[in-house]
């Protein structure tokens, strides 16, 4: 590892040369990529390819050893304990099954990140929960319970629910994986829109419909590599890998 490589100030992710490992098993190797400031860019590749190591790594749930990598100012290599607060404040994690609080309504799920992140007004704390729930849609559904929402309306929530810190790089696992086309759609739209007030996205899918109607760069996962590819090759590399 050189310690001493400069990272782009306009990239808001960069990876050079590295290699993802789990149980020491090696899932991606050599992988060189960046993701521009406001960029948009879809992850694509099957099962077991190597798509959420590669977000874990991102968001500094698996350690980066072997390589050098930079997320939103955060070397990632050697990256304390300590420091993983200070480097998800500027992320925004979307997973695909929710992992929202059914015991509490809406507006409780998102007074919980705040607490958890340091805000303390609490009219501040009022006027973001209602700003970001405006922003996805549901301006209105503050007091509701998830389990009383359909699953694109729950998807809706843990979308606000990342958008709370406002995020310099929202991340998307498999964001439409269990939700019908036409709710899928809705859900790209909103990214559309969070995208075009400047938030940079990485979108982990296997919905290659929506890639061809949502057209941005394709990052593909196979065969242990990572490679940028255009939305006509997807269904050949599906056949190869």
């Amino acid at each position: 590892m050189q310690a001493n490589m400069k990272f782009s100030e306009d990239n808001v992710a960069e990876f050079a040369g590295v290699s993802l490992f789990q149980d020491q098993n090696l899932i991606l190797d050599e992988i060189t990529f960046s993701i521009g400031k406001g960029e948009m860019v879809y992850l694509t590749g099957k099962t077991g390819a190597g798509k959420s190591t590669l977000l874990r790594s991102i968001y500094g749930d698996l350690h980066v050893d072997h390589g050098q990598a930079c997320v939103v100012g955060f070397t990632l290599h050697n990256l304390k304990q300590s420091k993983l607060p200070a480097l998800r404040r500027h992320l925004g994690i979307i997973f695909q099954d929710f992992q929202l609080f059914y015991d509490r309504n809406v507006y409780d799920n998102l007074l919980f990140v705040l607490k958890s992140t340091g805000w303390t007004d609490k009219l501040k704390i009022k006027n973001r929960i209602s700003e970001v729930l405006i922003q996805v849609g549901l301006g209105q559904a503050g007091m509701k319970f998830p389990h009383k929402l359909s699953g694109g309306e729950q998807q809706r929530v843990v979308i606000a629910r990342a958008l709370l810190n406002e995020p310099k790089l929202l991340i998307a696992d498999e964001p439409t994986g269990n939700l019908d086309p036409e709710v899928s759609r809705g859900i790209m739209e909103i990214f559309r829109e969070i995208n075009k007030q400047g938030t940079a996205l990485i979108i982990a899918t296997h919905n290659h419909f929506l890639i061809r109607e949502y057209p941005h760069r394709i990052l593909h996962c196979g065969n242990g590599l990572l490679k940028e590819v255009k939305a006509e090759d997807l269904a050949n590399l599906i056949a190869v890998y």
